[in-house]
C-alpha cells in the first residue's frame, strides 16, 4: 500500500508498510470509520511526526503512549496540541520542568512544531485514538509499527537522545543500543507522578550538552 509519509522514512520504513499487522491495522481504521467512529488525529496527520522529522535530521525522541482523545488536540505530535488548544496537564508540567530547568518562560500555546523542525521526533507508541477512548488503538499493531521506528533509529543513526518519561515509554529501553545513543528517564510529567522524579530531571538541558558535546546543534526549547 501506499503511505504517505516523508521519503525518508518511507525509505527505512518501507518493509513495515506490506507486513500482516501493518495492513490489518489500516483495515481496522477503515472499518471503524465505517462504522461511524470518530479517530483522532485526523487521517492527514496520523504520520505528521515522521513528515516534521525526517529520520536523517532527527536528534531526539519524546515518547508518548497515547494521541489526546478529545476533540481537536492530537494532531500527530506526542504531548503536544494545535495553537488555540489549551495545553493539557502534562504539557503544562513539561513547560514547568522546561522553566526550572533552563528558564524558558512559560509559552503563550501547546503546539510543539518548533521543535519537532529541529529535530525531536514526537513519536507516540499509538498513532491514533477514538474519540473520548483512551488507549483504545494500542492493540491494533501500531505499537509493532513504533517498536520498530525505535529500533531503526537506534541501529541506524547514532548520537540520539531518546527522552522515556513514565514506566511505559522505559519499556522501549531494550530497544535502544545505549552504546550509540543516550537514554534519559524519568517519572511521566501527568499530574499524577510529576512529583514522583519528573521536577527535577532537568532533561532538556541534558539533551542540549549531550548533543553539543557530540558536535550536534543543540535544540532552541522556546516555543516563541
Amino acid at each position: 500500500m501506499d503511505v504517505k509519509i516523508e521519503d525518508s522514512w518511507k525509505t527505512v520504513l518501507n518493509d513495515e508498510f506490506s507486513k500482516p499487522y501493518f495492513l490489518e491495522a489500516v483495515t481496522f481504521l477503515k472499518t471503524e470509520k465505517a462504522l461511524g467512529k470518530i479517530i483522532y488525529p485526523p487521517g492527514s496527520l496520523i504520520f505528521n511526526s515522521f513528515n516534521t522529522t525526517p529520520f536523517h535530521q532527527l536528534k531526539v525522541v519524546l515518547l508518548g503512549q497515547d494521541p489526546y482523545h478529545g476533540k481537536g488536540q492530537a494532531h500527530g505530535l506526542s504531548f503536544s496540541v494545535p495553537q488555540g488548544v489549551k495545553p493539557p496537564p502534562s504539557l503544562m508540567n513539561i513547560f514547568k520542568e522546561l522553566h526550572d530547568d533552563i528558564g524558558i518562560r512559560f509559552p503563550s500555546h501547546g503546539n510543539l512544531t518548533k521543535w519537532a523542525q529541529q529535530g525531536v521526533l514526537l513519536l507516540n507508541a499509538s498513532l491514533t485514538v477514538r474519540e473520548n477512548e483512551p488507549l483504545s488503538h494500542s492493540s491494533i499493531g501500531w505499537t509493532m509499527f513504533t517498536d520498530s521506528v525505535i529500533s531503526k533509529i537506534s541501529s541506524g543513526r547514532k548520537n540520539v537522545v531518546f527522552l522515556l518519561w513514565g514506566k511505559y515509554a522505559q519499556q522501549k529501553q531494550e530497544l535502544i543500543d545505549e552504546t550509540k545513543h543516550l537514554v534519559l528517564k524519568a517519572a511521566h510529567p501527568s499530574p499524577f507522578s510529576a512529583n514522583n522524579g519528573f521536577f527535577g530531571c532537568r532533561h532538556f538541558s541534558k539533551t542540549n550538552e549531550y548533543l553539543v558535546k557530540n558536535g550536534i546543534d543543540p535544540i532552541d526549547w522556546s516555543l516563541s
